[in-house]
């Protein structure tokens, strides 16, 4: 039998979002990091899990403290949930899903991202939880939505990503297509998720009703798709891969420059905008946007061969300077030199009880009035066992230890 977690209550948080509560049963990114722009902006968030079914964030994905996989040594998971409370319940067990069902129903907001019918299967279906608390926002996010004939195929982000055609349209025409990194539509879908939770919160302050969001993921992803979804639905002209080529810009690409692995991204959208680049650079090629979209591959290499010879920030400099729309594709460690993101404030450090000081991400908006907070990393498995079963659901000590013999908070 493990210790009852325990860790000093966190100080009540000013924000947004203060004295909103959410229960959170989540996996990966989809659900989990709505709920961590709620948490950042002042909501209290209990995130639900179990020691028996851990989060793939927790046990699979790198990189670990010290490359030692364990789930209070997962960095990916510190960093997606800060700001969280972590309680344990086995909702196998009766009693667990009791709990759950009690805390649920002292919350204003349960997200959910399973399967369809899997949480319900629990006894923790919308309509269910919606009866103990009519008041209750429920957010259901999962990749093609709760209802259709599609609804239970299994899938990740990069299945999304080529359901939905952006797979389609990566890569060189002659070449196959390419898969977008990570799970791009998780991401997306995440920004429509907390958008709709607000919004219910508003609905619900003027109304006092609550309500269930159904999210599809696999239809968030196509909201970012729509210039060629109205080519085919205006023209019937079906989009297909073109590289880095535009469909208005000419020259529009990545090009190397001296060093290893240094790239500018360049784009010129006007032919007074190309004669200005050629005034400064000396390359030759068409006056025309229509003739230099012909002559791409060509064109590409020329401009090349002028940034191959040239350091990266000293071309983005320059043509920066005659107002050229350039930048910088930047490393990954550089993102956490940026200045823009540094005056942000975008990488808060906050200390992990197991990783140590790390950074976490800011929201990508801002509030003058009510500013986002990342205190604290994401939580350690069933740091706030106490908080949680104890003080908001009033269990006292003895209560609490049985359940935990009784393997209620695995």
């Amino acid at each position: 039998m493990t210790d009852i977690a325990t860790r000093p209550a966190a100080p009540a948080k000013l924000g947004a979002l203060a004295g909103v509560r959410v229960v959170e049963l989540g996996f990966a990114a989809a659900g989990p990091l709505v709920g961590k722009y709620l948490a950042n902006f002042g909501a209290e968030v209990i995130r639900l899990e179990s020691r028996i079914a851990p989060d793939v964030f927790r046990t699979t994905y790198p990189p670990f403290k010290d490359g030692i996989v364990q789930p209070d040594r997962a960095a990916m998971f510190a960093f997606y949930n800060d700001g969280k409370r972590s309680a344990t319940l086995n909702l196998k067990h009766r009693a667990g899903v009791a709990l759950a069902r009690a805390l649920i129903g002292k919350a204003d907001v349960f997200v959910e991202s399973f399967t369809p019918g899997t949480v319900a299967r629990l006894g923790l279906g919308a309509e269910t939880l919606r009866a103990d608390n009519p008041g209750l926002i429920v957010l259901s996010s999962c990749n093609q939505g709760q209802t259709g004939p599609h609804a239970f195929h299994p899938g990740y982000g990069s299945q999304l990503s080529a359901l939905a055609g952006f797979v389609q349209l990566l890569g060189e025409p002659e070449s196959t297509p390419v898969l977008l990194y990570g799970p791009y539509i998780d991401y997306v879908a995440v920004g429509y998720g907390a958008i709709a939770v607000l919004a219910a919160l508003e609905r619900r302050r003027r109304t006092g009703a609550g309500c269930t969001i159904d999210l599809s993921q696999y239809e968030a992803g196509l909201q970012f798709l729509t210039p060629t979804i109205l080519e085919f639905a205006a023209n019937g002209r079906i989009p297909g891969r073109a590289g880095n080529a535009d469909a208005v810009a000419a020259p529009h690409g990545v090009y190397g420059c001296a060093g290893h692995d240094r790239w500018v991204a360049l784009s010129v959208w006007t032919d007074a905008e190309w004669r200005t680049l050629r005034e400064l650079t000396g390359i030759d090629g068409p006056d025309t946007a229509a003739e230099r979209r012909a002559t791409r591959a060509q064109l590409d290499g020329r401009i090349g061969e002028w940034t191959a010879t040239r350091d990266r920030d000293e071309v983005v400099e320059h043509l920066r300077r005659i107002g050229l729309r350039v930048a910088p594709v930047l490393t990954i460690s550089e993102l956490f030199t940026d200045a823009q993101l540094a005056h942000r404030g975008m990488w808060p450090v906050v200390k992990h009880p197991t990783i140590g000081d790390m950074h976490v991400m800011a929201p990508p908006f801002r509030l003058a009035t009510t500013p986002s907070l990342q205190d604290r990393p994401g939580p350690t498995v069933g740091a706030d066992n106490d908080h949680v079963f104890g003080e908001i659901l009033g269990l006292s000590l003895d209560e609490r230890r049985r359940l935990e013999r009784d393997g209620v908070f695995e």
